[in-house]
C-alpha cells in the first residue's frame, strides 16, 4: 500500500498517511491539529539488494581481455 508523507500547512506537523485512492487523498487531515491544508512531501526511500558477487582476482600473465590464466592470448 502506498504510504505518503505530508506536512500540515497550519502547524507544520509532518506525518504519514496510507493512501489507497484519490478519495483517501482528499480526506487527509493533520492528526495534530485537524487542518485539511496539507502538502505531500517528497519522501526518502530505501532499496535493498544483495551485494554483487566478488570477482576473482586477475591471474598473472594474461592480458585481462579473455580471462585466460595460462598466459598471453595474442592481443
Amino acid at each position: 500500500m502506498p504510504l505518503h508523507e505530508f506536512q500540515c500547512q497550519a502547524c507544520e506537523h509532518v506525518f504519514d498517511e496510507l493512501i489507497r485512492s484519490e478519495k483517501d487523498r482528499r480526506a487527509v487531515a493533520c492528526p495534530s491539529c485537524g487542518a485539511k491544508d496539507v502538502a505531500r512531501q517528497v519522501s526518502v526511500f530505501a532499496a535493498r539488494s544483495e551485494a554483487p558477487a566478488a570477482k576473482a582476482p586477475a591471474q598473472p600473465g594474461g592480458c585481462g581481455r579473455c580471462g585466460d590464466p595460462a598466459g598471453p592470448c595474442g592481443w
